[in-house]
């Protein structure tokens, strides 16, 4: 749904904005937002980092720490991979990272995209659920949750109203069939593309390393905590080392060669 549409008919999300009805309040506050919408997790830090003033392993065990530790990174994979399997099947021009304006070469309807309207954002949902869960605070996930509704509801808001603009009945039509946030999946549709594996390894690779590098970052932090001492778990240091090595393989894949590039993607 979004991506490098260049017709001059296209607006960004901010002039768009302007020209919404003055009760469309969402809307407007979420052209706004729709340029820091990358910035979430970084926001987060303000309620993550003071909840582990007192954080304990469980059950005294650092075996136990690091069993709750890969099921939290499991939920978040699990956003990763719904992200993953949208981004391998959309076309070029659509569902990008384009932060600047609003823009729409095509409209997405099969796929993914035919059991919910926004899977990306149900992906990052899910990625940044499971840092929270890392707290092992009830109260963490909690606010998590009421602030990216509140966050992304009004990105969401701007977006559509975007779309609407730019397709009409034709977006109206399927906003009213399918859900903007959990998932209908009696309404499938298969998908129009193959899934594409080099436009995934091109477009994600910075996600996958910025969800291991929290987690990383989150062990230090929480063994020094409750060790008193500088400590790296040989089981992060991997995961780590593992995803620097793939980012740097994959973005210099993306910069300095056409290996990662589809027609169409």
């Amino acid at each position: 749904r979004r991506g490098g549409w260049q017709s001059q008919v296209a607006m960004d999300a901010e002039n768009l904005a302007e020209s919404l009805p003055a009760q469309n309040k969402l809307a407007k506050q979420g052209a706004w937002l729709f340029r820091w919408r990358s910035y979430l997790p970084l926001l987060l830090t303000a309620i993550i980092l003071p909840s582990f003033c007192h954080i304990r392993y469980p059950f005294g065990s650092h075996t136990y720490d690091l069993a709750w530790e890969m099921f939290c990174f499991t939920v978040s994979l699990f956003g990763f991979g719904i992200r993953c399997y949208t981004a391998g099947h959309v076309p070029r021009g659509t569902s990008g990272r384009n932060t600047k304006k609003q823009v729409a070469e095509v409209l997405n309807t099969t796929g993914i995209y035919s059991v919910v309207r926004n899977p990306l954002y149900l992906g990052n949902f899910f990625m940044i659920l499971g840092v929270t869960m890392f707290t092992r605070t009830i109260w963490v996930p909690v606010i998590y949750a009421l602030a990216f509704w509140a966050y992304y509801g009004r990105i969401i808001a701007a977006e559509e109203a975007f779309l609407l603009s730019r397709f009409g009945k034709q977006f109206e039509e399927y906003r009213a069939r399918v859900p903007a946030f959990v998932p209908n999946f009696a309404l499938w549709r298969p998908n129009a593309l193959p899934f594409s594996l080099r436009t995934v390894l091109k477009r994600e690779y910075s996600s996958f390393f910025a969800l291991v590098s929290a987690f990383t970052a989150l062990e230090i932090i929480e063994d020094w905590v409750v060790e008193k001492r500088l400590a790296f778990d040989p089981v992060w240091v991997t995961i780590f080392f593992a995803g620097l090595v793939i980012y740097i393989t994959l973005r210099t894949l993306k910069k300095k060669t056409r290996l990662l590039d589809v027609p169409g993607r």
